[in-house]
């Protein structure tokens, strides 16, 4: 059996807070602003994994009103959700997954970010897509308010 999830996450851009994506400090003048990290990266790739099994989202699982996730590392968090698609016994066929950011140019830590993942998940490396694009200046993004990312993902039983 196969199941598909898609997430999706957004956080405004701040200063005085690091920009983490996928698990990767990016140097940057502005972080992102939440509750954990505010790594939209993992946030959106868990959310893909808990919808494909109708688990609800992050939000459910780690609640921004419980100070424990409070500056959580998202990594961890993605941990904690890769160990609930197992024992609901699913394991990851693949992830897909997109920022959307104008700047910084993240290509030089596109591989980092895939091999992050594939970790927290137990999956290979060539089972995890992260891919980055601007909006041509356009929305949000494209004037540096934010940063969001989209995942989609591929859950098999076994």
């Amino acid at each position: 059996m196969v199941r598909i999830g898609h997430g999706y996450d957004v956080h405004r851009l701040s200063a005085g807070r690091k920009l983490i994506l996928g698990g990767v400090e990016i140097p940057s003048e502005k972080g992102l602003l939440g509750h954990s990290d505010a790594d939209v990266l993992v946030h959106a790739v868990m959310d893909s994994m808990l919808g494909a099994l109708a688990l609800g989202d992050i939000g459910k699982h780690f609640p921004d009103s419980d100070p424990e996730y409070e500056g959580a590392d998202s990594i961890l968090l993605l941990k904690n959700v890769s160990e609930i698609i197992k024992k609901n016994g699913f394991g990851v066929g693949n992830i897909d997954s997109t920022v959307i950011c104008q700047s910084p140019k993240l290509a030089p830590c596109i591989e980092k970010m895939r091999e992050n993942i594939a970790v927290a998940v137990g999956c290979e490396i060539s089972r995890v897509s992260v891919k980055a694009t601007t909006e041509e200046r356009l929305g949000f993004t494209g004037t540096g308010e934010g940063i969001a990312a989209h995942a989609v993902c591929i859950l098999e039983a076994g």
